[in-house]
């Protein structure tokens, strides 16, 4: 049996500790860094300035998305969050369709009512394509309620879908025509 003198364990001992010490320095220092850069980058993006650093982030791409909208640029805002509907979590993806359903919802309130059949028409195409995104943005996570809320004041605002087959005729059309004739 072999015994170390102390002098040497304690110097073993000195330099796992100062090795142990710097890189917990260097990790702190990467850390103070990195919160230094998420507050920049929430300060930029929460005054609609594009952020210097994670510019190629879902969040960056998002809040640019997002201030476009704001400013009324529905078809820039819209090609950006569309982008985005394969990116990030569950929950991020549901946002993002989330406000593509807001962004046609508000175009077609915008372009109003009417007796014009042409302005019915984009009433009806856009309200439609807030609902599939409304939709869309459940499938993904449905727990939003404003989501929700929102689909169902689209639907209020949809023009009722006629019954194939029913309508200005009294013939059946689609929905009885594979019936055959004189069943008992």
């Amino acid at each position: 049996m072999s015994l170390h003198p102390p002098a040497i364990r304690a110097k073993q001992l000195t330099l796992w500790l100062t090795l142990l010490a710097t890189l917990a320095t260097v990790a702190i220092a990467y850390e103070i860094q990195r919160i230094r850069q998420i507050n920049a980058f929430n300060r930029a993006v929460s005054t609609g300035k594009n952020p210097q650093t994670d510019q190629q982030s879902i969040e960056a791409k998002y809040a640019t998305a997002y201030w476009l909208a704001k400013s009324e640029r529905y078809k820039e805002s819209t090609l950006l969050f569309s982008q985005l509907t394969q990116a990030g979590t569950a929950s991020q993806r549901a946002a993002v369709q989330h406000n593509i359903g807001n962004l046609f919802f508000l175009k077609a309130l915008q372009v109003g009512g009417g007796n014009d059949p042409q302005i019915r028409d984009e009433v009806e195409y856009l309200l439609m394509q807030a609902h599939s995104s409304y939709k869309q943005a459940l499938k993904q996570d449905n727990s939003h309620w404003g989501t929700r809320r929102n689909m169902d004041r689209v639907i209020t605002l949809l023009p009722e879908t006629p019954t194939p087959g029913v309508g200005e005729s009294d013939s059946p059309g689609l929905i009885m025509g594979n019936i055959p004739n004189g069943l008992p």
